[in-house]
């Protein structure tokens, strides 16, 4: 995840934050714009940025911010790790990493066990997410909403088994939606 959510010779903040957002958090943040522009590699003096200067340079941008306050935070919290995921203390520059942040709720954190620690704090949004996921591939097509109900029971049934993943299959298999599963365009089922 750490090299394919980076570029050819930096790593990504955004992208790596990002992915967070959508395969832990279950958010899809929106498109960018069509016209983003490049993030700065220097400061005005000449003076190399570190990613987090650039990065907040970048949310300066209103159009920007909104988004990026959400993933931003995430990615930089993997910056020890460099574009091809080996361990690091220091920027390209030889500047200390600030590696820290905080979730989307508020909760901070500096660094990866950290930012472990504060998604394993609370993992309904990880649960569900995966839980979206599985049941998406178990059904053979995409989510709609009237698999939200069947998806809030799973969630709830596998938080009171412990988490345990063999009680999210079983939540899966037992549901609604996949022992009614249905072909492409048939009309949907009442889900309790």
């Amino acid at each position: 995840m750490l090299t394919v959510q980076s570029l050819s010779t930096r790593t990504s903040p955004v992208k790596r934050g990002i992915w967070i957002l959508e395969n832990i958090l279950g958010t899809t943040p929106p498109d960018p714009p069509p016209d983003v522009p490049e993030l700065e590699a220097s400061a005005n003096d000449g003076r190399e940025l570190t990613m987090r200067e650039a990065m907040e340079r970048h949310r300066a941008n209103p159009t920007c911010a909104a988004c990026h306050r959400l993933m931003d935070p995430l990615g930089l919290a993997l910056e020890n790790f460099d574009a091809v995921g080996r361990w690091r203390e220091t920027d390209g520059s030889g500047a200390p990493l600030d590696v820290s942040g905080a979730l989307p709720d508020g909760t901070p954190f500096t660094g990866v066990a950290a930012l472990r620690q504060a998604l394993l704090a609370n993992p309904e949004p990880f649960l569900r997410t995966l839980t979206e996921k599985l049941l998406t591939y178990a059904l053979g097509r995409g989510l709609e909403h009237t698999d939200a109900p069947a998806v809030r029971r799973i969630v709830r049934e596998a938080a009171s088994g412990e988490h345990r993943f063999s009680a999210l299959v079983l939540g899966i298999v037992k549901s609604v939606p996949f022992r009614q599963r249905r072909s492409a365009g048939a009309a949907p089922e009442t889900v309790d």
